[in-house]
């Protein structure tokens, strides 16, 4: 059985992970037959939002034990990840990939990249071995790559940014999966053009689905 890393980025499309793309990014690689861990940096995250309001609020909060909500506390720090251990790694969307695992939302195409985030792909790069990246995580793979094919689908100022990294954004519906053959990466768009869970869903299982014809 194939085995994929779920790297998440707190909890919640403001400060953290998207919900939604993290449990159906999850849903899909069980029905597809294969399996998961799910990993997260044990950091701060740059700020808490209150859901309701947009408000930010004057609290602080950790990243690993956020998105220990997400997967019902089975989940190790990135610390411990071992890219030999797996045959995928695999990021859902939400603003924290762009605040807590870089910081894209602040710096543009002059951000920073989380070392660990940066050490976990690249080695996965190393060993040929398959990367997704879902909504708004394919920037942080074209900061790290730089001479990438990724998608955020039809967002312009993303697919700037992500053009002045070096990387070429492809346009692309909530269910198209854009494939670079060179670095083994995969990317959706996820809830950048998504209008629904199911069309979310939809994206999920292509996009896992295209990873593991790839693993054989």
């Amino acid at each position: 059985m194939k085995n994929f890393a779920v790297i998440l980025a707190g909890c919640g499309i403001y400060d953290g992970t998207e919900i939604h793309e993290a449990t159906l990014t999850l849903l899909a690689i069980k029905k597809l037959g294969a399996g998961y861990q799910c990993f997260a940096p044990d950091i701060s995250q740059h700020h808490v939002i209150n859901h309701l309001t947009g408000d930010e609020m004057n609290e602080k909060r950790n990243v690993l034990v956020e998105a220990a909500r997400i997967a019902r506390g089975d989940i190790k720090p990135l610390s411990d990840f071992n890219p030999k251990n797996f045959d995928a790694l695999i990021f859902p969307g939400g603003f924290g990939v762009a605040k807590n695992l870089c910081t894209v939302v602040f710096d543009g195409f002059n951000a920073s990249v989380n070392k660990e985030i940066e050490k976990a792909v690249k080695e996965m790069l190393k060993l040929k071995k398959p990367i997704g990246a879902m909504c708004i995580a394919p920037v942080l793979i074209a900061k790290i790559i730089g001479d990438v094919n990724v998608t955020v689908g039809k967002d312009e100022a993303t697919a700037e940014t992500i053009e002045k990294m070096g990387a070429t954004h492809i346009t692309a519906n909530y269910d198209d999966v854009v494939i670079d053959d060179k670095h083994n990466v995969f990317t959706t768009p996820y809830y950048m053009e998504a209008t629904d869970i199911v069309q979310v869903y939809e994206g999920a299982h292509n996009i896992v689905e295209a990873m593991l014809k790839v693993m054989g």
